[in-house]
Order: structure tokens, then sequence, then C-alpha cells
């Protein structure tokens, strides 16, 4: 991308606030003009994550735009609102101040549970097209209907070990996210970016994620679907997450992407620019 391209881009950025109907003011990047590319954020992650990817697709053409989600980075922290249908209603405000149409809707993780709610409870007018990239969907928590998910025992466990001491749970699971050889500087911007959310915040995201129920949600989204997902992701495994929800989305393709990791955005940035623009234009 020349300078004179990135002074474009940055001559383009919109106003950097979007007001949530709680009055929550939510932190967005709003970079170049085009077709709309809207990206949500994993758990604990902020905006700042998807900027190579922001840069990629501003200079082919797109218009990108990325809100910090509440109680993350850069938007205010209120004490409520981490529930599916808040945090989705506040997905829904981004869309409609900034009167986005024709989105690609491109969400990783936890903004899996937010972008396929979004669809149910808001409907598919506006998006044109979502990718899902290491989701969590469609539903993690092991119940009669749901055997094959994580033990409810499992989760509670996590969660008192991230109360307990959240950095040291971090060093635990770092494998996890990163490849081998990710490089210690983006390691520590990461961790620095996760433990900014306070405590109450991160642990209220988790309930949300753990027990939200997108069966029924992602079963009525026709829109094409593109799931991206490694097949060495600890933190969502593929075959209860991506491999689930592409067999519920009709219209979707799922892209398995060998060894890798969750964090795919910060891992794979290349491979997965290359498959949105393929997919953005077909």
């Amino acid at each position: 991308m020349s300078s004179r391209t990135v002074l474009e881009a940055t001559a383009l950025a919109q106003p950097s606030r979007v007001t949530a109907r709680d009055g929550t003011s939510l932190f967005v990047q709003d970079w170049g003009s085009g077709r709309p590319v809207l990206f949500l954020a994993a758990w604990t992650f902020n905006s700042s994550v998807w900027g190579s990817q922001i840069v990629a697709l501003n200079a082919k053409g797109y218009r990108c735009v990325a809100p910090d989600r509440r109680g993350h980075g850069r938007s205010d922290m209120p004490m409520t609102g981490y529930d599916l249908d808040t945090l989705t209603d506040d997905v829904a405000d981004v869309i409609e101040q900034r009167d986005l149409r024709d989105v690609t809707l491109v969400a990783h993780s936890m903004g899996s549970i937010e972008a396929v709610n979004y669809l149910a409870r808001h409907g598919a007018d506006r998006i044109a097209r979502l990718v899902l990239v290491a989701p969590t969907t469609p539903f993690l928590v092991q119940t009669e209907d749901n055997p094959d998910a994580i033990p409810r025992p499992m989760i509670d466990a996590q969660n008192a070990a991230i109360a307990q001491d959240f950095p040291k749970w971090m060093g635990e699971n770092e494998a996890t996210v990163f490849m081998p050889d990710t490089p210690e500087v983006t390691r520590a911007w990461i961790r620095e970016m996760m433990l900014g959310v306070p405590l109450p915040v991160a642990l209220a995201c988790r309930k949300t994620i753990s027990f939200a129920d997108l069966r029924a949600a992602a079963r009525g989204i026709d829109r094409p679907t593109l799931i991206v997902h490694g097949d060495k992701d600890a933190s969502a495994p593929l075959e209860l997450t991506g491999a689930k929800t592409a067999a519920l989305i009709k219209s979707s393709r799922l892209s398995v992407y060998g060894g890798a990791p969750h964090a795919l955005p910060l891992t794979h940035s290349a491979r997965l620019v290359s498959d949105l623009l393929a997919f953005m234009a077909s």
C-alpha cells in the first residue's frame, strides 16, 4: 500500500464513536470507502487485531468498520450489557448509525455469536455475506440434546481459574492461541490487550459465550457463508464448533487450515485476507 493510499484511507476515516441504545459509547474504526466489511473481534480482543486485514482490504477498495465491544479497548465499560442480546444490539447500532448496507460480516471467535444472533434478531437485509473465523457457535455446553459438547463442570472450572489468576491462566493457555513461531512482541501485545479488559467483563462475556444456544439461529441463515477454522484449535475445537456450524448453515463452506490454532487473524493473516477477497468477489 503506497503512502498516498494510506493518506487517502486516513482522510476517509469516519467519526470514532457510536452511541448504543442504552447510552454506552462504542469506539469504532471506520476506514476507507466502497462496499463495507464489518469486523467483530474475539473475547478480550479489540478492533486493533484487525489492522492487517483493514489495511489490505482498504487497498482493494473496501470500507472497513471495526468496533471495540463494550468493556473492551476504547469503548465505555458499563457494569451491565454483556448478555448476548445487548451485545448483538450494539452491533446493530453500529450498522444502522453508519448506515452500512451490502455488508460482509467477518466475526472471529466470540464475535461469531454476535454475528449469528444479529441475523436472527435483526434480519439479513443489510448483510450480503457472513465469514466466521474460528467460531464458538453453535452451542458449547453439554446438555441432553447436545451431548458431544463441553461438560458444565469443565466450563465452571475454567472460569474459576480465570477469576483466581487471569494472567496465570493466560500463560497456561497461550499455546492454543498462537503458532510456535509467533513473535514474542505479538504475544505480549495480545496479553496486554486481554488484561486491559476488566475481569468482571471478561467473565461475563465468557458466560455469554458458553451458554449461547445458536443452533436455531444458524439454521435460519440464508446468506453465503464462509467458515474458516484451524484443525489445531484447542480454544474452539473444530469438531465442536466450526464443523457443527457448517452443518447447520445450508449456504456455508468450511475451509480448514491445517495445523492452525485459534488466533487466525494474527497467525494466518495473509491467507485469511486472500480467502476473504476471493469470497467477496465470488
